[in-house]
C-alpha cells in the first residue's frame, strides 16, 4: 500500500467522517458533564445547611448566602460569560470556567468562616456563568438542525434534571458519610473529568470571534444591584424597614436604573430593554422569575423542615426530595406533547396552578407532627410537576417575536430570570419565615415560619398563573407550532423529547 494509505505510525488514518463523529461524541460528552455540574451545585448544598450553619456560625438569616451567592453571581452575569464566549472562544471560556469552578469548590470544602465559604459560593457562580452557555453552544456546533440535535437537546434537559436530583440525594449520602466539606469537594472529580473530556475534543468552533463586545459595566450594575437588593431584603429581620441601614442598602439597588441606562446607549448591550416591550418575553420572564421563586424556597425550607422539625438525618433528608425532582422530569417530559395539544398560554397557567397548590398542600401540612405521605410525599410530587409543565414552555414564549440576532440575548434573559428570580424570591421568602419564626427555636415555631414560607409561595405561584392566562397572547397551539418551525412541529406531534419516535 501507498503511504498516502497509512499515517506515520503505520495505521490507517481515521476518516474525516470519522474524526468528526468521535468530536461530537466528546463536545457533546463535556456539554453534559458541565450542564450535569451546574445543576448539581444548585442542589447539592440545601440538605447540608444545618450542618453547615452549626459548624461554621452562621445566623439565622447568613446561611441563606450559601445559596444566593452561587445564584446571583450565576444569574446576574450569564449573559456576560455568553460574550465573553463570543470574543475569546468557546474553548478558552470552557476551560477558564472549568478551573474556576473546580478551584472554587476546593476552596468552599477548605473553608474556615461563613464569609469564606460565601465568597468560595460566588466564585463558583462566576465560573457557573461562563460555562453555561458555552455547554449549550456546544451542542449547537456538534450536532446540525434535525433529529441529532433534538436528541441532543433532550439529553443536555436530562442531564440537568439528574444534576439536581443527584445532588439532593449525594448531598444527604456525603453529609452524613463524610461530613459537609466533601459536598463541596464533590465538584473536583467532576470538574478534572470534564478538563480531560475538553482536551479531547480539539477545536472547539472558531477560537475568536470578531465583532462582539464585553459588556462589563452592565454586568457588574446588574450583579451589584441585585445582590444589595437581596441584602437589603433580608436584614429587615434585623433593621426596620424605616432604619438608615435598610434604606441605605435598597436605595443602592438604584443600581439597576444605572444598568438600564448604560443598556440603553451602549452598543453591544447584554439587555437591549425594548426585548421586554413585548408581551411574550415578558410574560414568559415574569412566570420564570416566580417559579424559580418558588422551586428555590421548596428545597431551601423543605429541607430545614424535614430535619430541624421532622427530625431526619440528611441522607433521609436528601432521599425524601426525589420525589420532588422525579416530579420535575416527568413534567419536563410531558410538557412538550402537551404545548402541541394545549398551546403555550394554557399549559404554563395550569403549570403554576398545580405548583401553587402543590405549595399551599405544604404549607398547610408543615406541622411537627407531619407524615411522610401526606406532607412531603404529596405536595412534592404535585408542586414539582407543576413546575416541570411550566418551565419547559417558557423558552418557546421567551423567544416569540425575536429577531434571529437576539434569541441568544433573549435565552440568557430567562436564564438570569430564573437564577436572580430565585434568589429575590427566597430573600423574601426567608424574611417573612424568621419574622413569623421569632426568637422561638422549637418545632412549632418553625413550623409556623415554614407555613408562612410556604402560603406566600403559593401566593407567587398563583400570580404567575394569572399573569401566563391573562398577558400570554392567546394564539395557543399555533403560536407553539410556529415558534418551534417546521421540523420541531413534526418532531413534537410524533418525537419524545428526547428525539426518539414515541
Amino acid at each position: 500500500m501507498s503511504g498516502a494509505a497509512h499515517d506515520a505510525s503505520g495505521s490507517a488514518p481515521q476518516s474525516a467522517p470519522g474524526r468528526a463523529a468521535r468530536h461530537g461524541r466528546w463536545l457533546l460528552v463535556v456539554a453534559l458533564t458541565v450542564q450535569f455540574l451546574v445543576s448539581l451545585d444548585m442542589s447539592v448544598v440545601n440538605v447540608a445547611l444545618p450542618d453547615i450553619r452549626s459548624d461554621l456560625g452562621f445566623g439565622g438569616d447568613g446561611l441563606l448566602w450559601v445559596v444566593n451567592a452561587y445564584a446571583l453571581a450565576f444569574g446576574g452575569l450569564l449573559m456576560l460569560g455568553g460574550r465573553l464566549a463570543d470574543l475569546a472562544g468557546p474553548r478558552r471560556v470552557l476551560t477558564a470556567g472549568l478551573a474556576l469552578f473546580g478551584s472554587a469548590g476546593l476552596a468552599g470544602g477548605l473553608a474556615w468562616s461563613p464569609g469564606s465559604l460565601v465568597a468560595a459560593r460566588a466564585v463558583q457562580g462566576v465560573g457557573a456563568a461562563a460555562l453555561a452557555p458555552v455547554a449549550f453552544a456546544l451542542i449547537t456546533l456538534a450536532f446540525p438542525a434535525g433529529p441529532a440535535r433534538s436528541r441532543a437537546l433532550g439529553l443536555w434537559g436530562m442531564a440537568g434534571a439528574a444534576g439536581g436530583a443527584v445532588g439532593v440525594l449525594a448531598g444527604g449520602l456525603l453529609t452524613d458519610a463524610a461530613g459537609w466539606r466533601a459536598v463541596m469537594l464533590i465538584n473536583v472529580p467532576i470538574v478534572a473529568f470534564a478538563l480531560v473530556a475538553a482536551i479531547r475534543t480539539g477545536p472547539v468552533g472558531s477560537e475568536r470571534r470578531t465583532g462582539a463586545r464585553l459588556d462589563v459595566a452592565g454586568a457588574l450594575l446588574a450583579t451589584a444591584g441585585m445582590t444589595l437588593l437581596v441584602l437589603g431584603l433580608v436584614r429587615t429581620t434585623a433593621h426596620a424597614w424605616g432604619s438608615a441601614t435598610t434604606s441605605a442598602t435598597l436605595g443602592a439597588a438604584a443600581l439597576l436604573a444605572a444598568f438600564v441606562a448604560v443598556e440603553r446607549r451602549t452598543a453591544s448591550p447584554l439587555l437591549r430593554p425594548g426585548l421586554l416591550r413585548g408581551r411574550p418575553v415578558l410574560t414568559a420572564n415574569l412566570v420564570c422569575l416566580l417559579l424559580a421563586s418558588a422551586q428555590f424556597g421548596a428545597f431551601y425550607f423543605v429541607s430545614l423542615h424535614l430535619q430541624l422539625v421532622l427530625g431526619y438525618g440528611s441522607t433521609a433528608a436528601g432521599a425524601a426530595f426525589l420525589p420532588f425532582c422525579a416530579g420535575i422530569v416527568v413534567g419536563s417530559v410531558l410538557a412538550p406533547r402537551a404545548v402541541a395539544v394545549l398551546g403555550l398560554r394554557p399549559l404554563m397557567a395550569v403549570g403554576a396552578g398545580l405548583a401553587a397548590l402543590g405549595m399551599a398542600w405544604f404549607a398547610a401540612t408543615a406541622t411537627a407532627d407531619g407524615g411522610f405521605l401526606g406532607s412531603v410525599l404529596g405536595p412534592s410530587l404535585l408542586c414539582s410537576l407543576g413546575i416541570g409543565l411550566g418551565f419547559v414552555p417558557l423558552g418557546t414564549a421567551a423567544t416569540t417575536d425575536v429577531a434571529p440576532g437576539e434569541t441568544g440575548m433573549a435565552s440568557g434573559l430567562l436564564n438570569s430570570s430564573r437564577q436572580v428570580g430565585g434568589s429575590l424570591g427566597l430573600a423574601v421568602l426567608v424574611t417573612v419565615a424568621t419574622g413569623v419564626t421569632g426568637d422561638g427555636a422549637g418545632p412549632a415555631a418553625l413550623s409556623a415560619g415554614h407555613a408562612a414560607a410556604f402560603w406566600l409561595s403559593s401566593a407567587f405561584l398563583a400570580v404567575a398563573a394569572l399573569a401566563a392566562y391573562v398577558l400570554l397572547p392567546g394564539a395557543g397551539r399555533r403560536a407553539a407550532v410556529r415558534a418551534a418551525g417546521p421540523r420541531e412541529a413534526a418532531g413534537r406531534a410524533g418525537e419524545r423529547p428526547d428525539g426518539v419516535p414515541g
